[in-house]
């Protein structure tokens, strides 16, 4: 990992008149003297110089026949003073709320490239601020953790929330970049056998990509996103948009066995439940919905008829290598769905799984 660079945003802000100030000495004019050019009393000079007069459109026009440039330089230049201003008492109230930083992964936000590093405070806040695409803190308690709230199945997922919040923005920002046709169902049910086959694929930098296409063309957003510390969750299912579903994988999933069976039962919330709600997907959470997302992944990768099969299913790897490719499924998957059902033991024939190595 290397070192981040720490943002330099400078303390000091330059007003117009330093400007002003400049091309009189260049000209060797006194203050008088320009303010007889440009018909203004000195106090007004003096107090456009020390940036406590605007440069109006009409001041603008008198700089540009006084002292050159285009007047369009003199209302650039007053705008971005100003702007800067507005800036540095922004910076200097979020101060306030720097706290507000502790609960969120700010380590792992900076080592993902998610955001900038600054070491004044207040722009640090602001910068996540903007990561989250709120205007504040208040904001961003109602527009990211109150939904996450509804999955605080334990008092240490409690104090993880921030993280979990963390970590669906990004996949928010991700899949906004990602251009999908309007939602289809009907298609997208026509076209799970393609994305069921996809599961063969053994190299990320070979599936990841066409599963993305494939899906974008049937109106969801597929991301793959890091965890952040304190995160739990492994996949997430969201509807950006009344034709745009989001579905979010971590990279938490090592071996193409869990991977599949993860991403297919988010499909199975996308096709079998609504548009309004949020499923993030955490170990030990168990409702009527993560039974339904899971009864559907699983007779999708395995149909009911063949799995009545399993459990006579000889328990050596040529013999699943066997099933598994009547199937046109990976061996690995017919593994964990096994192991799931306590027909083999955790780890008995795991080398038929896939590890996966995430850049």
């Amino acid at each position: 990992m290397t070192e981040q660079a720490t943002t330099f945003q400078p303390d000091w802000i330059s007003p117009p008149g330093d400007s002003i100030a400049d091309l009189l000495e260049e000209k060797a004019w006194s203050q008088a003297e320009f303010a007889q050019r440009c018909g203004y009393t000195r106090k007004h000079v003096s107090l456009l110089i020390n940036g406590k007069a605007s440069i109006t459109e009409d001041t603008a026009l008198k700089l540009e026949r006084v002292l050159g440039s285009t007047a369009r330089f003199w209302l650039v230049r007053e705008v971005q003073y100003r702007e800067s201003l507005a800036r540095q008492r922004e910076f200097t109230a979020l101060v306030a709320q720097s706290d507000w930083l502790k609960q969120l992964p700010l380590a792992d936000m900076l080592k993902f490239g998610w955001i900038r590093k600054f070491s004044h405070k207040g722009q640090q806040v602001a910068e996540c601020l903007k990561y989250f695409g709120v205007s504040s803190v208040a904001i961003w308690n109602q527009r990211y953790t109150e939904p996450v709230a509804a999955f605080r199945a334990s008092n240490k997922f409690e104090k993880e929330g921030a993280a979990v919040s963390t970590w669906l923005r990004q996949g928010e920002r991700l899949a906004s970049e990602i251009n999908c046709k309007p939602f289809d169902k009907a298609k997208f049910i026509q076209t799970l056998p393609v994305l069921r086959a996809l599961s063969n694929e053994v190299e990320p930098e070979i599936f990841v990509p066409k599963l993305t296409q494939v899906c974008a063309e049937l109106g969801v957003a597929v991301v793959f996103v890091p965890t952040p510390k304190g995160c739990p969750v492994s996949g997430a299912t969201r509807w950006l948009a009344p034709d745009k579903a989001m579905l979010m994988l971590s990279l938490r999933h090592a071996t193409n066995d869990h991977l599949w069976f993860a991403f297919f039962h988010e499909v199975g919330h996308i096709l079998l439940h609504g548009k309004k709600m949020l499923f993030l997907e955490i170990k030990n959470l168990d409702d009527q919905h993560e039974q339904e997302a899971d009864k559907f992944a699983s007779n999708l990768l395995i149909p009911p008829a063949d799995a009545k099969r399993l459990p006579e299913l000889e328990k050596t790897y040529a013999a699943v290598k066997q099933f598994a490719s009547k199937l046109e499924i990976p061996p690995a998957i017919v593994v964990g769905r096994m192991q799931r059902e306590q027909l083999l033991a955790w780890g008995q024939l795991n080398k038929c799984k896939v590890r996966y190595h995430w850049h």
